[in-house]
């Protein structure tokens, strides 16, 4: 808790305090007189309680940041009546309509040449028609990409086909294998420990504890959970509170939104794309359980003070999640590649993993550049005793004593006989070549980009795989860049807040960085001359800023975007 919500907590009780005893004082001995006293000093407490909130809510955000969400909330109403004139829900129902059918068209393949399997077959089919049939599903799409020729932003973290061919191998064998039954698949339960054991060394924490989980969002999903449960039992927390930065994941907003979690978002240095420190420790107060870095953020790879950030998580006795998911396995290595400080001091590596006091838990991705299977990741804790909170256990469960680690029951143990193979056969001189070839690579790009791209700068300064950059040129709109890329076959993430675009580089886009950069100039070359805007990559994330209103259009899309995937 802050200095100034200590005093205001203080303040509060000791006012509640003496009303209460001055009230007590002067109440008659008749029953309703005692009634009515009763109320008024239950409604001081309830406008005591309030006012406490309204004040950490005040200090998190800020005055103009609170009256610019007002401002929001209501224009939003406003536009929202409006809408539903006739005239202008025409319109907008139009738009949403054009929007549906364009993403349907993107990803739902047509014509008379498409078979569609909606029914179970009447016998079952051979293993040769199942494959002559994949092999056609794959290239009838209209998006079909071919992922090998590395045009890609992260997506596919491919280790080499004599790894995939280990993959698979390790996976036929454990197809049918589950880790909630360790009795039967001891095997698995090995592996699962001994993957966990080895991250946490990775980490420097090897008395640590930790699980497997299904991908990064659950591993962050279980770290909050983890934390809720903690501050609730060690410090009675039951409105539990978080504060982020705003370049933090969007699983933290999933999971807060999952479990009940008030969240603080808190911007980042314009420059160096590190969360405000001051800002975050306005934003603790006796409801916070705990504060979030990244060791790197997904929208531009750039890494928050974690040593920073772990002194305050240590002074208010609160939690500190280092999100290194994609950090993963190229930020450990950085030191030992020889790329803890590049040009200038530009890439200097700063502390980030369990060495840093006050970090009390981490997430990595092994299915990234890992190199395991899509599907893998791990969430270590500090402590065992930590770890704890993570677990149901249902006692008194009909079918017995119910205890899961995280939130699968029933879990394929061949993803996590496929993760061990691949960290087996890698191994660490394996991913210490891959860190520097891959932080190389990327740092190729935004060097080329500093150096002989005038129009466009590089957002902060990114030590790993990620680079993104933003136009500093009047002409040239750097989404409608994305769009050009696109149509030269690149897969690149579009970016809001700044407008920019990022690469993150996987051992794919060795092969053609120097296409990378030579498509990159002859795109902000047309997009100068000959500017048309537009484009998939312009609508999806220019309509959020275009009124009060577009956020709530740009959901609209998105769920368009999760029905079509679903449309057979």
């Amino acid at each position: 808790m802050s200095t100034m919500s200590s005093l205001a907590m203080y303040r509060k009780h000791r006012l509640t305090i003496a009303l209460t005893n001055s009230l007590l004082t002067l109440l008659p001995n008749s029953s309703a007189s005692l009634f009515e006293n009763g109320k008024s000093v239950l409604l001081l407490y309830v406008l005591l309680t309030q006012s406490l909130k309204v004040y950490r809510h005040l200090r998190a955000r800020t005055v103009t940041g609170t009256l610019r969400e007002f401002y929001t909330w209501v224009a939003q109403r406003i536009l929202f009546l409006l809408i539903r004139l006739p005239s202008t829900s025409r319109t907008v129902n139009a738009q949403l309509s054009q929007a549906r059918v364009e993403i349907e068209n993107r990803l739902v393949p047509k014509g008379p040449n498409v078979t569609r399997h909606l029914e179970l077959p009447a016998k079952g089919q051979t293993l040769e028609w199942i494959l002559a049939e994949m092999d056609k599903m794959d290239h009838e799409s209209p998006s079909h990409t071919n992922w090998k020729q590395g045009k890609l932003s992260g997506a596919v973290y491919h280790g080499g086909d004599d790894l995939s061919q280990i993959i698979v191998a390790a996976y036929s064998r454990y197809c049918v294998t589950n880790p909630l039954h360790p009795d039967v698949f001891p095997a698995i339960r090995k592996m699962e420990a001994e993957i966990v054991s080895m991250c946490l060394r990775l980490y420097s924490c090897p008395d640590g504890a930790g699980t497997m989980t299904a991908g990064g969002t659950e591993s962050i999903i279980m770290a909050v959970k983890t934390h809720r449960e903690w501050a609730r039992k060690m410090k009675g927390i039951t409105e539990p509170e978080m504060v982020i930065p705003v370049t933090a994941h969007a699983a933290f907003d999933k999971a807060a939104a999952y479990l009940k979690i008030k969240v603080h978002s808190i911007p980042v240095d314009s420059f160096t794309r590190k969360v405000d420190i001051k800002r975050v420790k306005r934003a603790i107060n006796a409801n916070t359980i705990m504060v979030v870095g990244s060791a790197v953020n997904f929208p531009d790879g750039n890494q928050d003070d974690i040593v920073a950030l772990g002194q305050l998580a240590t002074k208010y006795k609160i939690g500190l999640h280092v999100d290194c998911c994609l950090g993963s396995f190229i930020m450990p290595y950085l030191e030992r590649a020889g790329l803890a400080d590049g040009l200038e001091g530009r890439y200097k590596l700063e502390p980030f993993d369990f060495r840093v006091q006050g970090v009390t838990s981490i997430s990595c991705d092994t299915h990234k550049y890992g190199f395991a299977p899509k599907g893998t990741s791990v969430i270590m804790y500090r402590t065992p005793e930590l770890r704890r909170f993570q677990y149901y256990i249902f006692p008194d469960w009909p079918g017995g004593v119910y205890p899961s680690p995280s939130f699968s029951g029933s879990r394929p143990g061949a993803l996590i006989a496929g993760c061990w193979a691949a960290m087996h056969h890698v191994g660490d001189s394996g991913y210490l070549s891959s860190c520097h070839d891959i932080v190389t690579c990327a740092r190729k790009i935004a060097e080329t980009i500093r150096t002989s791209i005038p129009e466009l700068y590089i957002l902060g300064s990114p030590p790993a795989s990620v680079v993104a950059f933003g136009s500093k040129h009047p002409k040239v709109n750097v989404l409608e860049v994305g769009d050009r890329m696109s149509k030269k076959g690149w897969h690149l993430n579009a970016l809001s807040g700044p407008a920019a675009v990022h690469i993150a580089c996987t051992r794919l886009t060795l092969q053609v960085v120097d296409t990378f950069v030579n498509d990159l100039k002859e795109c902000i070359k047309a997009a100068k001359s000959s500017p048309v805007g537009g484009g998939t990559m312009v609508t999806l994330y220019g309509l959020g800023k275009s009124s009060a209103v577009g956020p709530s259009m740009v959901g609209e899309i998105a769920t368009a975007f999760l029905d079509t995937m679903y449309k057979a």
